[in-house]
């Protein structure tokens, strides 16, 4: 890449970070409960919005350089229109997070309201408690529910709306065959609360046998030439110093 090339870049970039930008909400996904107004996530989708065009710019000087000539500006114009692309469908970091702590403390969540209805309390007054314990995500979504609740809202219709919910769809419906069979919905928040526990120790259980192969193969590749070099080579060698000292 040329200096001036690599100077325009570099102020770009700088340019791109400096401006200020009232960047548009990035899209969330349908069901993912109320809005997060973190200032860090703002930042976050702030900082991305203009990393974009720099870093397009960036990925197309990159083809170019590396190419060079008529095939290095196509390579450059294709490798910018694709980081463009990419970084325009890339989801909000804020958004990750919070269905991932949403997936997480779900099972914990669960545990908890089935104490709370064992002790109890109104499905009202456990989610509020168990909101408040846990705070974060799972205390919003909770929360959303328990002043619909609270409002009067039909139970069975605010638990089959929660069943549509990504990450507590589980409770939901759980919850929502309670109601419209009549069984104890205690009961149906333990057997949840099991099945969760032993889904959770699976997934725990998968990870670790992918963690497992994944790593086999850089140790393979590690060993393998220590192998061939300390032992096929020496072997080799002697077996052809022995057919030059016996011919």
């Amino acid at each position: 890449m040329s200096p001036v090339l690599a100077v325009a870049t570099l102020a770009a970039l700088a340019a791109a970070l400096a401006w200020p930008t009232g960047a548009r909400p990035w899209p969330r996904p349908s069901g993912a409960g109320p809005a997060v107004a973190s200032g860090r996530e703002s930042s976050e989708r702030a900082l991305l919005a203009r990393l974009r065009l720099p870093l397009g710019a960036l990925a197309g000087a990159g083809a170019w350089a590396f190419l060079g000539g008529p095939l290095g500006v196509v390579g450059g114009v294709v490798a910018g229109l694709v980081a463009w692309v990419v970084l325009g469908r890339a989801e909000d970091p804020g958004a990750v997070r919070r269905r991932e702590r949403l997936t997480e403390e779900l099972p914990t969540a669960v545990d908890l309201l089935g104490c709370c209805l064992d002790a109890g309390a109104a499905p009202e007054q456990a989610l509020g408690t168990v909101g408040r314990a846990l705070g974060g995500p799972v205390a919003e979504e909770l929360d959303a529910v328990h002043a619909r609740l609270e409002l009067g809202v039909d139970p069975r219709a605010v638990w089959h709306d929660l069943g549509r919910h990504p990450q507590l769809a589980p409770l939901g419906r759980t919850v929502a065959r309670a109601h419209d069979s009549g069984a104890s919905v205690a009961e149906a928040v333990h057997q949840l609360a099991a099945e969760l526990r032993l889904r959770t120790e699976a997934e725990v259980e998968a990870r670790a046998r992918r963690i497992e192969v994944r790593a086999a193969a850089p140790l393979g590749a590690c060993l393998l030439p220590a192998f061939v070099l300390l032992g096929i080579v020496p072997m080799v060698a002697g077996v052809f110093g022995a057919m030059r000292v016996f011919g």
